[in-house]
C-alpha cells in the first residue's frame, strides 16, 4: 500500500506531467530567451501558468535591468551602432551606444534600435511641426526615452532591459527626426552596410540627404538610387554644409574642402559634387551624417545646429 505521501509525490513526477512541465519549459524559453532556471522558477510560481509566467519574467528582468542600468552607469560605452529608417517622406537616425563590438554585433541589442528607430519614426508628424518644407528636431536625454515603444513601454525601460539581458552600459544617445513635403526626397544609408539588408540601414556611420530636383519635377527611380550615393559621399568626405556657390568659395586644398559642393565626388574623386549635381538636374537640400561613439563638442552642436535651421 502507498501511504498518502507516497500518492502525492508518484502524482507529481508522473510521466505525463513531466512531459507537460518540460514543454512549457521550452516554450517559455523560446519566446522570452531567458534562461531554463529563471523560466522554470516562474513556471513553478505561477503553478505553471504560461502567461503569468511570461509577465513575471519581463517584470523581474525589467527590474534587474534597471538596477544594473544604475550600477553600470559610469562606465564608458563608445562602441554601439547608428540606425537609419525612411518611409516615403519620413526618416529617422538614431544612435545606441555600448561598451564593446561584441554586443553591438548581438541580435538583441540590433533588434533593440531597430525598436528605437521604429518608434522614432512613428513619431516625426507630432514632432516636426514647424512650418518649413523640409522639418527636423534632434531628441536627446529624457526626451529622447520618455518616447513610447510598441508595447508602450518607454524606450529607457527598453534599453534598461537589454542592460541586464546582455550586461553591459548602454546609451540611448540622440535622434534626429525628418519629415519632408512631397517634392523632397529621403534617402538614408550606413556604412559598412548590413550583409541581410532591411528597410532599416544598421552600422557606425549613418547618413540622411534630403534632395529634390532643380526644376521641382517628379522624382524618378533614378533620382532615388543617386540619393544613396550622396549619402554614402556624405559618410565619407563628412562635410560640414552644401554650401551656395554665390556665396561659399572653395578651398584652395581640396583635402581641406568641408562644403559638399565643392568637394571631390566619392564614387568619382576627378570630378566635383557640383558637376554631379548639375549633370543629374537634382539639389541637395540639407544633410545629416552620424558617426558612432563620436565625442566632439563641434560635431554635436553642428547636429543641434542644422537640425534647429
Amino acid at each position: 500500500m502507498f501511504s498518502s505521501k507516497q500518492l502525492v509525490r508518484l502524482f507529481v513526477t508522473s510521466p505525463s506531467t513531466w512531459n507537460t512541465s518540460k514543454n512549457q519549459l521550452a516554450k517559455l524559453r523560446k519566446k522570452t530567451g531567458y534562461t531554463f532556471a529563471n523560466c522554470k522558477k516562474a513556471l513553478d510560481m505561477h503553478n505553471h501558468d504560461l502567461e503569468k509566467a511570461e509577465k513575471w519574467l519581463h517584470a523581474e528582468a525589467q527590474a534587474r535591468g534597471w538596477a544594473k542600468a544604475t550600477n553600470l552607469g559610469g562606465r564608458k560605452a563608445t562602441e554601439g551602432l547608428v540606425a537609419v529608417l525612411v518611409n516615403k517622406n519620413h526618416g529617422a537616425m538614431v544612435e545606441l551606444n555600448c561598451e564593446t563590438d561584441f554586443v553591438a554585433r548581438n541580435s538583441a541589442f540590433q533588434s533593440l534600435i531597430q525598436t528605437i528607430a521604429k518608434s522614432c519614426i512613428s513619431l516625426v508628424p507630432q514632432v516636426c511641426t514647424n512650418g518649413n518644407l523640409l522639418k527636423k528636431e534632434v531628441l536627446e536625454g529624457g526626451r529622447l526615452g520618455s518616447i513610447p515603444g510598441p508595447d508602450g513601454k518607454s524606450l529607457a525601460d527598453h534599453v534598461a532591459l537589454q542592460i541586464g539581458v546582455l550586461g553591459e552600459n548602454m546609451i540611448l544617445k540622440r535622434a534626429l527626426l525628418v519629415s519632408a513635403n512631397e517634392n523632397i526626397l529621403l534617402s538614408g544609408y550606413s556604412h559598412p552596410a548590413p550583409q541581410q539588408q532591411s528597410e532599416i540601414w544598421l552600422g557606425k556611420y549613418g547618413a540622411l540627404v534630403a534632395y529634390n530636383t532643380k526644376d521641382k519635377q517628379p522624382l524618378s527611380e533614378s533620382n532615388s538610387d543617386f540619393g544613396k550615393k550622396l549619402c554614402q559621399h556624405v559618410i565619407g568626405m563628412k562635410p560640414k554644409s552644401v554650401g551656395n556657390p554665390e556665396t561659399d568659395k572653395p578651398q584652395e586644398n581640396a583635402d581641406d574642402e568641408t562644403v559638399l559642393i565643392y568637394q571631390d565626388y566619392l564614387l568619382d574623386p576627378e570630378t566635383k559634387v557640383k558637376d554631379v549635381l548639375d549633370e543629374t538636374n537634382v539639389e541637395v537640400l540639407d544633410f545629416a551624417r552620424f558617426e558612432c561613439g563620436e565625442s566632439d563638442v563641434d560635431d554635436a552642436e553642428e547636429t543641434a545646429a542644422r537640425a534647429q535651421a
